[in-house]
């Protein structure tokens, strides 16, 4: 399996490329400005952008989605219930994300009747963990999983925001992050990587400490 992170913007938000050597097509995960470099980093790899995926739908982790797809066609892909923070005012983001623009409609909104992604050579499964969002997601394929912000290496999202809930946001992460094998990297949307093991008996959010 072949991960590539971008870091983009001020906030240094991590987006990632997803894709492996037998294959052309490759997943694009929270591109949050930056498209131009993205796609450059795309061709780099020698790969063809076939789906973008979001985590969830903050601006800092949207503004690259149109571009991506303008220039790739590749069908882009989040989950339903993040409807209502799509559609939130993001002129904040412009600032800070460079080349954001807000997404397109979705082409595939996730749900209970999507649950897995199928490319040609790999799967991913989606895993909802609402929280920090309500429609937020993770992705687990192969070794990985893509957390968004939904945990961080020592930390977890923020649940202040309209459409938080803290107690779902941890009993998500314990029922169904924690329960991955251990030595699943672990891919936040901000920060360093970490381990599923690291996380399990270090994160003070997650030990009670």
């Amino acid at each position: 399996m072949i991960i590539h992170r971008i870091v983009i913007g001020s906030i240094m938000e991590n987006a990632y490329i997803l894709g492996t050597a037998g294959s052309k097509d490759c997943v694009v995960i929270d591109p949050g400005g930056n498209p131009d470099v993205i796609l450059e980093q795309v061709d780099i790899l020698g790969f063809n952008v076939s789906m973008i995926l979001n985590t969830h739908g903050h601006a800092d982790h949207i503004g690259g989605v149109s571009g991506i797809k303008r220039v790739s066609g590749a069908t882009y892909a989040i989950h339903e219930k993040e409807a209502s923070i799509l559609q939130s005012d993001n002129r904040w983001a412009v600032n800070i994300m460079p080349g954001f623009e807000d997404p397109p409609i979705p082409d595939i909104w996730l749900g209970d009747n999507n649950k897995d992604i199928t490319l040609e050579d790999f799967s991913i499964n989606i895993i909802e963990t609402g929280g920090h969002t309500p429609g937020g997601v993770c992705y687990y394929t192969e070794g990985a999983v893509f957390t968004g912000d939904t945990l961080f290496r020592g930390s977890i999202g923020r649940y202040d925001l309209p459409g938080g809930d803290g107690e779902l946001l941890v009993r998500n992460i314990h029922q169904k992050l924690l329960t991955l094998p251990e030595d699943t990297r672990v891919l936040p949307g901000h920060g360093p990587e970490s381990t599923i093991i690291w996380e399990k008996t270090t994160n003070p959010y997650l030990t009670g400490g």
